[in-house]
């Protein structure tokens, strides 16, 4: 019978998903095409991670929706994956995500 050797383990991954880690403030860009349930479709992602959007404002533009929200108290990896699940919607023609907390940060200091 082998000896039993010492098993080194890899160091471990960071947990992204810990409610410790630092918050952000996401600010999401949605394009899409006008559909009736595209908007529900959109913030039941939200919703499925017991997060409630901050700020939605929804603007349509002949047979495109513009939507913008706002959302916080999230870790900006997981701003970054629901931006790619939002991607992956039938009718989500583009999705932009802004990490508003920098944004903010730097209007305050061009202002100040």
């Amino acid at each position: 019978m082998p000896h039993l050797e010492a098993v080194n383990s890899a160091p471990h991954r960071a947990d992204v998903w810990n409610v410790s880690n630092a918050h952000c403030l996401a600010q999401y860009q949605i394009l899409a095409e006008a559909e009736p349930d595209l908007l529900v479709r959109v913030l039941n992602l939200f919703a499925l991670q017991f997060l409630t959007p901050e700020q939605v404002n929804v603007q349509r533009m002949d047979d495109l929706l513009s939507i913008d929200i706002v959302m916080g108290g999230f870790s900006w990896h997981r701003a970054q994956v629901i931006a790619e699940k939002l991607r992956n919607l039938i009718s989500v023609c583009s999705v932009n995500l802004q990490n508003a907390d920098s944004a903010w940060d730097g209007r305050a200091q061009a202002a100040g």
